[in-house]
């Protein structure tokens, strides 16, 4: 994928219809491909934006008996007391920082930049959101949860977005990553950043997934936080 991590395959890009002054990073989640994902922008894509999907590398995974699957790191367990895979969220982390820095070497400056995913994918977006130095354009954190939450504030005492943007949406039928684990997240994030700056959205009935009205919500966000630049 990028810095020292060649076991992954490059990511599934939808280019922009005219030349890219923007870009989305979005992170998949757990056992899945940046595939998909890529599918479900091209749906909702704005000509000006790139989107950038993807692929985390394949390891053994604790929480499914050690099967291998793409997974950003390991997952011990789903209860808010599991013990937490530091090294590998923080290995995850340098790497999606390496793709950022890689689209700004492409054109791209990081505050034209918004970084995503859904579930393990969204969790590792908003670790590295609230611990880089990149400033971005926001997050959009789908059906996820902070990773290593007991190390902030410290560990994002120096970050550059204290003001970002961002977009969590949860659905309140999730059983893997319950909607309470969304909920306090957001308060969460609300004592680390500009809490005017958070949206919280919630999705009756939706389960671990994603649904059109949630698409929406995110275009709308995209369409906010990265509008055309005049020179396009």
């Amino acid at each position: 994928m990028c810095g020292n991590n060649m076991s992954a395959p490059l990511p599934a890009i939808v280019p922009a219809a005219r030349k890219a002054t923007a870009a989305v990073i979005f992170l998949h989640g757990l056992g899945d491909t940046g595939h998909g994902w890529a599918e479900a922008f091209t749906g909702i894509r704005i000509p000006h934006v790139k989107y950038i999907c993807p692929h985390a590398p394949t390891m053994p995974v604790s929480l499914n008996m050690r099967m291998s699957m793409p997974s950003w790191f390991d997952i011990y367990g789903l209860s808010p007391d599991a013990n937490e895979d530091e090294t590998g969220i923080k290995r995850a982390s340098q790497n999606i920082k390496a793709l950022i820095d890689q689209e700004v070497r492409n054109g791209i400056p990081s505050h034209r930049i918004i970084l995503g995913g859904f579930s393990q994918g969204g969790a590792l977006s908003l670790y590295t959101a609230l611990t880089t130095q990149q400033k971005l354009a926001g997050v959009v954190a789908l059906s996820c949860w902070l990773p290593l939450r007991n190390s902030f504030p410290q560990a994002s005492a120096n970050i550059a977005n204290k003001d970002m943007y961002v977009l969590q949406c949860h659905g309140d039928a999730d059983p893997l990553v319950p909607f309470i684990f969304g909920s306090q997240t957001a308060e969460k994030m609300k004592s680390l950043i500009n809490p005017a700056n958070i949206t919280f959205k919630s999705y009756r009935g939706l389960p671990h997934n994603a649904c059109p009205e949630e698409m929406v919500d995110i275009k709308r966000f995209i369409e906010r936080q990265l509008p055309p630049i005049s020179d396009e």
